[in-house]
C-alpha cells in the first residue's frame, strides 16, 4: 500500500490521553492494531485480511518442526561430490560422447567442445548404506545412514544470481517469496522471543549472496529472514546505555502508541504494522538474543566437535552451533549460507579448502542433533544452486583446471526431519549430465520441504495483485520416496 500525503491528516490531538483511554476508543476495545499484532502472534492475521486460510497450524501431520537449509553458494560439482562417474576416469581427456551430449539440453556453458575431466577426488562407499561419498567430505560421510541423497536435481538457468533465486525462492527474477518466508507465514515461529526465520553468511567471497534469498517478497514484511552476524548476533540488541528494562519499555510503549494513532489514521499499511511488531520484537529480543549467541555455556567437547578450536572451520562451525541453539528455542527456519564453490579453475584446491571449512561443522550439527532428540523434528538440506561440467574449463592443465556452470543436473542431500536416511534418489548419466532417472525441479524439492512441515503447497495461498499465489509458482510434485 502506498503512502498518499493528499489523503492524511497529520494532525495530533495535543489533550492527555492515557494509555487505557487510547484502548477503550479502539476497535473492540482493545484496539484494531492489538488485534492485527495478537492475530499475527497465533498466526491469524492473513485469515482474517481474508488473504488465505488459517496460518499457524499445517494442513496434515508434520514429520518436522524446522528446517536447517545449508546453502553451498557458486556450486559445488556434482560428479566430485556424491555422484561419482568411473567413465570420467577412463574418457579423461577425450571429446563428450555424441550420445550423450544429444541428451544435453540446449543451454550455455555446457561444456560440450570441452574435454572430459576426471574427478581430482577419490570415493568410497560408507555406512550399512554402502553409499558413496567423496574423499572431501570425511566426516559427512560418516552419518550417511541419516542422509538421503538426490542425484538428479535439475533446472536450466546456468547463472549464479538467477540460479540461487531460484533454489531459494523458485524464481529466477528474484521478486518471489523466500521459501523461508513461506515457512514461517505457514507456520509462524515457536518462539515469540526470536525471529522464525534467521539466516546467517559465511565466507561470502565470490557470488554476491542474493537477498531475496531471505526476503519476503509479496509477502507481509514480518515474513522475511533476519539477517545476522554469527559472531556479533542479531545487530542492535544490545540495551543502550544508561536505560534500564523498566524505562525502555516505557520509552517503547510511547513510540508503539505514536504508530497506532498513525496507522489509525492511514489505514492497513504492512510496513508499518511490521514496524510496530519490530519494535516489540526487538525488546524481547535485547533479553533473550544475547544469551543465544554467547557459546560460552556449551561445553568443551561441544566446541571441539563443531571445530570452535580450527581456524578453518571456527566460522561455519560456529553457525552450525548457533542453528541447533535456534531450533532448540523454536525458530523454524535457519538458513546458513556458505559461499566460494565457484571453481572455474583449480577445482581440487577451491573444493579441498572448501569441504575442509564445512565438513566437520556439518557432520557436527547432525550428530549433535541426533543426540540431543532433535534430529527427527529438524530437517537438514545442503546443496548449492547447480552443479559443475563434467568436462574441464579453458585450456588449463594439471591441478589449474576447473569445470564450468551446469544446471541441468546436481546433487542435494536431506536428513532427519522424517527423512529416509541411506538411500539415494534419482540417477544420472554415466558422465553426470543429466537424469536419467526420477528428475527433480527445484518446484518438486521446495514442495517436499513444505510437505516435512505439513504444508500442502496448494493450501499455502496469499493473495496479490488478485491472484491466489503459492510458494513453488506453477506447484512441484513431493519426492514421496524421500519420506521412504
Amino acid at each position: 500500500m502506498l503512502f498518499d500525503p493528499q489523503n492524511v491528516s497529520h494532525g495530533f490531538s495535543t489533550s492527555p490521553v492515557s494509555r487505557r483511554a487510547m484502548l477503550e476508543q479502539s476497535v473492540l476495545g482493545m484496539g484494531a492494531v492489538g488485534l492485527a499484532a495478537l492475530l499475527a502472534d497465533e498466526g491469524l492475521l492473513e485469515a482474517a485480511e481474508g488473504k488465505q486460510a488459517v496460518t499457524g497450524q499445517s494442513h496434515f501431520p508434520a514429520t518436522a518442526k524446522s528446517v536447517i537449509f545449508l546453502f553451498m553458494s557458486g556450486a559445488p560439482s556434482q560428479v566430485d561430490t556424491f555422484d561419482p562417474k568411473p567413465l570420467l576416469t577412463k574418457l579423461e581427456g577425450e571429446p563428450v560422447p555424441a550420445s550423450i551430449a544429444a541428451r544435453v539440453p540446449n543451454i550455455p556453458r555446457a561444456g560440450l567442445g570441452s574435454k572430459l575431466m576426471a574427478s581430482p577426488f577419490t570415493f568410497k562407499n560408507y555406512g550399512e548404506s554402502g553409499i558413496p561419498v567423496s574423499n572431501m567430505f570425511p566426516e559427512t560421510a560418516k552419518m550417511i545412514d541419516e542422509i538421503c541423497v538426490l542425484r538428479s536435481v535439475n533446472h536450466r538457468v546456468p547463472v549464479h544470481g538467477p540460479g540461487e533465486c531460484i533454489a531459494l525462492t523458485g524464481s529466477a527474477v528474484g521478486d518471489r517469496p523466500s521459501l523461508g518466508a513461506w515457512m514461517t507465514y505457514g507456520l509462524g515461529s515457536e518462539s515469540r522471543d526470536l525471529p522464525g526465520f534467521i539466516s546467517m553468511l559465511s565466507n561470502s567471497t565470490g557470488p554476491a549472496p542474493q537477498t531475496p534469498g531471505w526476503g519476503n517478497g509479496f509477502l507481509p514484511s514480518r515474513y522475511q529472514g533476519t539477517l545476522v552476524d554469527g559472531k556479533r548476533g542479531i545487530p542492535y540488541t544490545k540495551m543502550p546505555a544508561g536505560y534500564s528494562h523498566a524505562n525502555r519499555r516505557e520509552q517503547l510503549d510511547f513510540i508503539k502508541w505514536m504508530n497506532e494513532a498513525h496507522l489509525q489514521q492511514l489505514g492497513q499499511d504492512s510496513e508499518l504494522e511490521a514496524r510496530i511488531a519490530s519494535y516489540e520484537l526487538g525488546f524481547r529480543l535485547q533479553t533473550s538474543a544475547p544469551e543465544v549467541f554467547d557459546l560460552k555455556s556449551e561445553s568443551a567437547e561441544t566446541a571441539e566437535l563443531y571445530g570452535l578450536d580450527d581456524k578453518e572451520t571456527a566460522e561455519f562451525g560456529r553457525h552450525c552451533l548457533i542453528a541447533r541453539r535456534l531450533v532448540e528455542r523454536g525458530v523454524r527456519v535457519v538458513q546458513l549460507r556458505n559461499g566460494g564453490w565457484d571453481a572455474h579453475g583449480a577445482i581440487k584446491a577451491n573444493h579441498t579448502k572448501r569441504s575442509k571449512a564445512t565438513d566437520r561443522p556439518v557432520a557436527a550439527l547432525l550428530k549433535d542433533l541426533k543426540q540431543r532428540g532433535l534430529l527427527d523434528e529438524t530437517l537438514v538440506v545442503w546443496g548449492g544452486e547447480f552443479g559443475r561440467t563434467p568436462t574441464t574449463e579453458g585450456n588449463t592443465k594439471g591441478d589449474r583446471r576447473g569445470r564450468d556452470h551446469l544446471p541441468t543436473t546436481y546433487c542435494m542431500w536431506m536428513a532427519g526431519g522424517g527423512v529416509k536416511g541411506g538411500q539415494i534418489i534419482g540417477q544420472t548419466d554415466e558422465l553426470g549430465y543429466t537424469p536419467v532417472e526420477r528428475p527433480m525441479s527445484p518446484a518438486d524439492l521446495h514442495a517436499t520441504l513444505l510437505h516435512a512441515l505439513g504444508l500442502d503447497q496448494h493450501k499455502l495461498v496469499y493473495r496479490h495483485n488478485n491472484r491466489k499465489e503459492i510458494a513453488t509458482v506453477l506447484g512441484g510434485e513431493v519426492v514421496s520416496e524421500v519420506f521412504g
